[in-house]
């Protein structure tokens, strides 16, 4: 068996790092945040520097050989798990179809009316139709993890969600079946029906409660406090790590080059964009990388507390403030209070420091951009989603501004299904939305389906004049002419 196929012997010893007063925790216990202050931890390696000892070029070469593996616990996320996982055994790690997600190009029209080349990463094509999926296989393999050595007979995972993280979390519960059972707290009447459809469907507990994501996280919050339960928002630092994956599978796209690539992220609960920063940093830790990409995170005017923060040019003036949410299209993105923004202050003080000052920005858009910017792209052969409209947005706000020029390009990243979000392109094509929204419809983009002939008139026709009444009617719509 080739090395490529062979699970690896090396074993990381992992420790929860405070990034609040910087305390240390094992691994054997579940920890969201730190007992001692209440800040948010960091999974870290203590012996990361013997991966050192391979170098930049072997990593690549073993990497990109995994690329063809069949061993599923290879396959997907874990083809690099060295970098981010390395306490599981081979028979812990879940696969369910997680990773490796086309990159693909943007069309030349597209690129000619953004004025720059750019690419979807389509994470939707994850198994539950959304980039969750990266975080939950590792999550949920370390809770296989923890049942193999602590014998326990149940397990209740618990997440507040808008819609993808209870898909995702209920898909990986009802994989593993057995001891592990799966509630989802929702914002009533905040979570798109497909969405609300998926952990329903896979036998999860779907519980609502009235107002927003934030209010949703602070019941499981206390849950996880009080109660023995397994947490899968973002502050599980497990998630984190999964999603770090996307970073790694950039990176390989582009032939671990990425001088001149810029990454849009959409910004939420702020754990994506943490873990591709951390994902980049450690690649060029280990000169898998010689140069980091330039990162872009966006936030909607609606749900804008980040960008509120790194608006300020001065780091000595910025001041953190959570702020009050109002509806959004990019339902994952409408997250006043991010539990990640401690990681994300972290990350980006090490990616500048690299970089330099350019190399992490926040840009803003307004609800208007990102459906206007959501109906370009798929109509430019894409499956984006609403966040994957922000990441467009932010693109060309960030051209406007002059962040970023025409040699350099952009990755986008489309972090669920185009179809999660049908409703808001019904919404658009129908001009139905409600005030709060902020977006007025533009009619020529319109785009709703016709009718040929009524049925009425079929029903008084017979087969023959009915087929050539029809035909008639289409050939009059579309302007065709005979042969």
């Amino acid at each position: 068996m080739s090395l490529a196929n062979t699970f690896p012997e090396y074993r990381a010893k992992m420790e929860y790092h405070c990034l609040g007063c910087n305390s240390r925790y094992d691994i054997k216990e579940l920890h969201y945040t730190c007992p001692e202050c209440g800040s948010v931890f960091i999974l870290e390696d203590l012996t990361f520097d013997e991966l050192k000892k391979t170098s930049g070029k072997e990593w690549r070469e073993l990497f990109d050989a995994r690329t063809a593996t069949k061993k599923d616990s290879l396959r997907g996320i874990f083809r690099f798990y060295e970098l981010f996982a390395a306490v599981m055994e081979e028979d812990e790690i879940l696969y369910l179809g997680e990773g490796n997600t086309p990159i693909v190009a943007s069309s030349p029209a597209l690129n000619k009316i953004t004025g720059i080349k750019t690419a979807y990463k389509n994470d939707g094509q994850n198994p539950s139709a959304s980039f969750k999926d990266r975080g939950m296989a590792c999550a949920f393999s370390y809770i296989n993890a923890l049942l193999n050595k602590n014998n326990w007979d149940e397990i209740l995972t618990v997440c507040a969600s808008t819609g993808d993280t209870s898909a995702a979390a209920a898909l990986y519960a009802s994989y593993m079946g057995g001891p592990v059972k799966s509630v989802v707290i929702l914002p009533q009447g905040k979570v798109t029906p497909q969405q609300l459809a998926q952990p329903l469907g896979s036998g999860a507990k779907v519980l609502e409660v009235p107002g927003v994501f934030d209010d949703c996280m602070k019941v499981v919050e206390h849950l996880a406090d009080n109660y023995r339960v397994a947490l899968l928002n973002s502050k599980n630092s497990w998630r984190i790590l999964g999603q770090e994956s996307y970073a790694f599978e950039v990176a390989q796209w582009y032939d671990w080059d990425l001088k001149d690539k810029c990454i849009f992220v959409p910004i939420g609960n702020a754990g994506n964009i943490t873990a591709v920063m951390a994902g980049f940093l450690k690649l060029y830790e280990l000169e898998i990388i010689n140069e980091l990409p330039r990162l872009f995170g966006v936030q909607s005017a609606h749900a804008d507390p980040v960008y509120r923060y790194y608006s300020v040019n001065d780091p000595k003036e910025r001041e953190y403030k959570p702020v009050t949410v109002q509806p959004s299209v990019a339902q994952a993105a409408m997250i006043g209070n991010p539990v990640s923004f401690p990681r994300v202050k972290h990350f980006a003080e090490k990616f500048e420091a690299i970089g330099g000052k350019n190399a992490f920005q926040v840009v803003q858009v307004s609800e208007q951009q990102i459906m206007d910017s959501m109906l370009l792209a798929n109509s430019n052969g894409h499956i984006a989603c609403t966040q994957g409209g922000e990441c467009l947005a932010g693109l060309i706000r960030a051209k406007e501004l002059g962040l970023i020029n025409e040699n350099e390009m952009a990755v986008l990243d489309s972090t669920a299904h185009q179809l999660k979000f049908v409703g808001f392109q019904d919404m658009y094509y129908q001009n139905d939305f409600p005030d709060e929204y902020e977006v007025t419809p533009d009619a020529s983009k319109a785009n709703k389906p016709e009718l040929v002939i009524k049925s009425t008139e079929k029903d008084s026709l017979s087969e023959e004049q009915y087929i050539s009444k029809a035909a008639d009617n289409v050939v009059s719509m579309l302007g065709l002419e005979k042969k």
